[in-house]
């Protein structure tokens, strides 16, 4: 034997060393949940939804669609496309409310972070995290990569719903959220852009399990986004960086990487690392019968949660007895004490309490423009009716919580008082919005970016997403010219 020989026999000797089980590599057996999540979401691509869910899936995709579109206008919106000018390629895929295109991770992040531009997508509650944001940008902008049909479209974000926000519940949910510094927002929108954009690829069921680890390893984001005034790093952890990490870990494995079988359990998993106590049945409790874009709010208004309850209030009492604002004398609203902290007195519009009440009284409703007028804060009619509301931190309310109830009494000059009392904010699972108020809400934020006729394509095209064959037609109607 020579030594080029030797030298050979050594190298390979050492490679089969190195993927050798007996040599440090572990070789685990895949948990009962790993396999049941795996296979459901490797039959999802093709599985009939139900007629209810398809409905809200569409309701959740225009929703998700139109906050693209009017959050392209947002300063994060603008943060958004600098990027993609200086750094993205031009690619096969969409960027919301502008003439660009990028590369399908590149896109996903800026669609996802204008998603997020502000207080305009939805959110679940028991997850404590918003999936729309960030599962319709994956799910997009793969599909326009690859040319998906309408209908595989709106089971990826279906799936994406169910995965991203079970996976967070099985962790604590809303419990999990507040005792702990990590954001359950952006982990459970990388998991469920993850599994929206694996749907889109169409992959089996091992392959699920690769991008599931791949987003396991992906999963970040802590609380530190509460300080940030400018809602852009809120819009990147929440919805941008999911996004794209989902986008990511399907086209890693769709380029033939391998992974580990089962993240979630075994030595030295993602639970053990990020959730000890976690309660891993949750991860497929009720998988198929319970859908969780079902479970998923979405705004009447477009303004922090907080505002939700008390504009529902005064437009139920204005439904009621209809009156100008020069007919108030004082408008008092009660919120539990740690709800009202976030909306008291902001200096931004759309989640400054007073500023936005004052506009209802006015305008006798609340749109995406009037929440987004800075200047007007200023202006002396809205201050005018600002002083007439009182905000009461509530200590009685607190003790509802989760539920977050509101409490408004309007007086009146003529001496007489009306009081709504709202446990069910319009738009959530237990108060949900018709078709006709999500279109409403829909045209409000397209159409001032894209024109009229656009946005009135693009509410047609989703509520007859079945019919379309690919996927990518949707990209001119959510373009400027």
């Amino acid at each position: 034997m020579n030594r080029r020989d030797f030298l050979g026999l050594a190298a390979s000797a050492a490679t089969s060393l190195s993927l050798s089980p007996a040599h440090g590599a572990r070789v685990v057996s895949t948990g009962p949940e790993m396999t049941a999540l795996c296979d459901y979401m490797g039959a999802a691509k093709t599985r009939a939804l139900p007629p209810d869910i398809v409905e809200q899936a569409k309701h959740h995709i225009l929703d998700t669609l139109a906050s693209m579109i009017s959050g392209s206008e947002l300063p994060p919106g603008q943060a958004a496309q600098r990027f993609i000018r200086a750094n993205a390629a031009q690619g096969p895929s969409t960027v919301a409310g502008t003439a660009l295109t990028a590369s399908p991770i590149e896109a996903a992040l800026a669609n996802g972070v204008m998603a997020h531009a502000d207080e305009t997508d939805d959110s679940h509650s028991a997850s404590r995290s918003h999936p729309g944001c960030s599962v319709v940008p994956a799910a997009l902008a793969l599909g326009e990569t690859i040319g998906i049909d309408g209908a595989h479209f709106l089971r990826a974000v279906t799936l994406g719903y169910d995965v991203g926000t079970r996976v967070v519940m099985a962790m604590g949910g809303a419990d999990f959220s507040y005792g702990s510094t990590l954001s359950t927002h952006s982990i459970a929108g990388t998991f469920c852009a993850s599994a929206a954009a694996a749907c889109v690829a169409g992959f089996e069921a091992r392959r699920m399990r690769w991008v599931l680890d791949y987003a396991a390893q992906q999963a970040s984001g802590f609380i530190v986004w509460r300080r940030d005034v400018d809602h852009i790093e809120k819009g990147f952890v929440f919805a941008g960086m999911p996004a794209r990490n989902g986008v990511t870990a399907a086209l890693l494995v769709r380029s033939d990487w391998t992974g580990v079988d089962d993240v979630f359990s075994g030595p030295d998993n993602y639970f053990l690392a990020y959730a000890p106590k976690a309660d891993t049945a949750k991860l497929v409790e009720q998988l198929g019968e319970r859908y969780e874009i079902a479970a998923t709010d979405i705004k009447k208004w477009t303004v922090g949660s907080p505002i939700q309850g008390p504009l529902d209030a005064v437009h139920a009492i204005r439904s009621k007895r209809p009156f100008e604002a020069d007919e108030v004398k004082r408008v008092t609203v009660r919120l539990a004490p740690s709800v009202a902290a976030v909306v008291d007195n902001r200096d931004i519009p759309d989640i400054c309490l007073q500023h936005m009440v004052a506009v209802m009284l006015l305008d006798k409703t609340a749109s995406f423009h009037a929440a987004h007028d800075t200047p007007r804060m200023q202006d002396a009619a809205v201050l005018k009716e600002r002083a007439k509301i009182e905000l009461v931190r509530d200590e009685d309310l607190a003790k509802l919580l989760p539920v977050r109830v509101a409490i408004v009494e309007i007086e009146f000059a003529d001496g007489s008082r009306l009081s709504e009392c709202v446990t069910a904010v319009r738009g959530t699972p237990r108060n949900p919005m018709t078709r006709e108020e999500v279109i409403d809400k829909a045209r409000d934020l397209i159409a001032p970016v894209v024109g009229r006729d656009k946005a009135e394509q693009l509410v047609k095209s989703v509520y007859e997403i079945e019919a379309v064959n690919d996927i990518r037609t949707l990209g001119p109607l959510m373009q400027r010219a």
